[in-house]
């Protein structure tokens, strides 16, 4: 395990002894990056013979529901979880397989891109997918990662054997 994993921990323990019983199926996942702790719980699933018109307005129905009645709550714990771990939360639920975020950040991310990558941008703006090079980018990186979950999860589980690689070996600092 590494010190990261332990941090991880540390924030999956104090969610799961903070969130109230109820809420969600099972222990919600939880996602972690340098800006933000995202909380995301699934909601139980609404029966599955339901005509798709209905089952969709149910789970909208559903996913509201639990987002407005939960609100001050959640506003409540993220404020202490933020001061604790000093990172903004968010939160979302998952109900009949579709996953929906209430809040995320949004942060910037510096790039340099060449005249052909600058190009693909500008043609998602021109052709109205986008309304900036800044909408194009964050479309593209949605995209892919659409397209890779496979990938991003097998290089995802190579760094984390990477780290505990490094992890086990001696301490160069001493």
């Amino acid at each position: 395990m590494t010190a990261n994993d332990d941090v991880t921990a540390e924030v999956r323990g104090w969610f799961a002894g903070r969130l109230p019983e109820g809420w969600f199926t099972g222990a919600p996942e939880i996602f972690r990056d340098r800006e933000e702790i995202a909380v995301l719980g699934t909601l139980p699933d609404p029966p599955a013979d339901l005509p798709e018109p209905e089952r969709a307005a149910l789970i909208e129905g559903l996913v509201r529901r639990f987002r407005e009645e939960t609100r001050e709550r959640r506003i409540e714990i993220a404020r202490e979880a933020e001061r604790r771990f000093r990172q903004k939360v968010s939160w979302g639920v998952v109900c009949g397989g579709e996953a929906v975020m209430f809040t995320t950040l949004s942060v910037p991310v510096m790039t340099r891109l060449r005249q052909a990558e600058r190009q693909v941008l500008d043609t998602l703006v021109a052709a109205g997918v986008a309304r900036s090079r800044s909408d194009a980018l964050a479309w593209c990186v949605r995209l892919v990662g659409k397209h890779t979950d496979t990938w991003l999860a097998e290089l995802r589980d190579a760094l984390q054997h990477v780290d505990r690689i490094r992890a086990s070996g001696p301490d160069v600092n001493s």
